[in-house]
């Protein structure tokens, strides 16, 4: 199989084609929200939420951790002008399958002998956790006590059904 990139000018084509006067949109986000959520391939968060181009930063990383994506939630909020923050995790995430001793054991084997590898993957917390709606609160927490984000901000917290596309807000 070719590499995906090798793909890219093609099928890049016809967004372009339907591309329209989205460049004349605004740097900041017109709904003034932000969407934390998890990288999993699974979630479509445009979609599911109903955000167009222009609409919201959506940040995503392994579980949608919202303590791991600080620089961006103040470069979102204060130079951007985002107002509100939503935390969504999802069921059937990888993130409740593994610790991070796992992690660096895998990526110590893979590396054996190299203790500079092993050094800097143990410096790594990946940050798992065991409950869904757990984390999510936590999360909402997290964010709601952090000084560098807005005190006014309203955070919300939700959990994405990966079986059925519905979200549930927890917190």
């Amino acid at each position: 199989m070719s590499p995906q990139h090798t793909e890219f000018v093609k099928l890049n084509e016809p967004y372009v084609a339907s591309f329209g006067d989205k460049g004349n949109l605004a740097l900041p986000p017109a709904k003034k929200l932000i969407v934390v959520t998890c990288m999993d391939a699974r979630l479509d968060p445009a979609a599911f939420l109903q955000i167009k181009e222009g609409d919201a930063h959506v940040i995503r990383n392994a579980g949608g951790v919202a303590r791991e994506e600080l620089r961006s939630l103040i470069i979102s909020q204060r130079l951007l002008g985002t107002r509100e923050i939503a935390v969504i995790h999802h069921t059937d995430c990888g993130m409740l399958t593994f610790t991070s001793n796992d992690v660096h054991s895998i990526v110590k084997d893979a590396a054996k002998g190299n203790a500079d590898v092993a050094k800097r993957v143990e410096a790594i917390d990946f940050l798992e956790f065991k409950d869904l709606e757990e984390s999510v609160k936590e999360d909402v927490a997290w964010l709601k006590n952090q000084p560098l984000i807005l005190p006014e901000t309203p955070v919300s917290g939700w959990i994405f059904d990966v079986k059925t596309g519905k979200v549930s807000q927890v917190a």
